[in-house]
Order: C-alpha cells, then structure tokens, then sequence
C-alpha cells in the first residue's frame, strides 16, 4: 500500500502532538510544536529529517527522565517514541538502524 504525502505529514503531525503532550515543560513542548510545524509545511523529503530530530528529543529526555528518577514520565515518553520509531521505519522515513 502506498501511503500519500498528506497521510505521511498527517500521521507525523497527530505523533508530534502525543510528544508534546508527554513533554517536561514548557521549552521542551515549544521544540516539538516547531517540528510539528515542520510535518505540517515541509516538503515528504524533509519528514525523515523532522521525525530524527524528534527521536533525538525523545531519547534526550527519556534520559533525563530517568536521570531524575521519574518512571512516569519516562514511560510515557518511550512509549511515544516507539510509536514514533515504529510509523517512521514502517512509512520508509528512516530505517531501523
């Protein structure tokens, strides 16, 4: 099945928001609401760009979350990376390097 470019940026859009959601603050949700801007706007090419800027958020603050010993937060951030990880190898945005 081909995926057209308004579902690839629609789903990109709607895990970005979930992201945001589980984000620590403030700043943080600021960062993803820019990317999600990013989905929304930029040419397919770009998607894979925008989704690894995401995973490398989301393992920066899965870190932090574990460094503060929150497990709340950290599982609700990794669970929403997988989910990211998983639609961006599945819709050939990245591979599962």
């Amino acid at each position: 099945m081909v995926m057209t470019q308004q579902y690839l940026s629609g789903e990109l859009s709607v895990l970005l928001a979930q992201l945001c959601a589980v984000a620590t603050g403030r700043g943080r949700a600021c960062e993803v609401e820019r990317l999600r801007q990013e989905a929304e706007t930029l040419p397919i090419v770009a998607l894979g760009c925008v989704t690894a800027r995401a995973l490398r958020l989301t393992d920066a603050w899965c870190w932090d979350s574990l460094t503060r010993g929150d497990m709340p937060a950290f599982r609700r951030q990794a669970e929403v990376s997988a989910q990211l990880f998983e639609f961006a190898v599945c819709a050939g945005l990245l591979t599962a390097e």
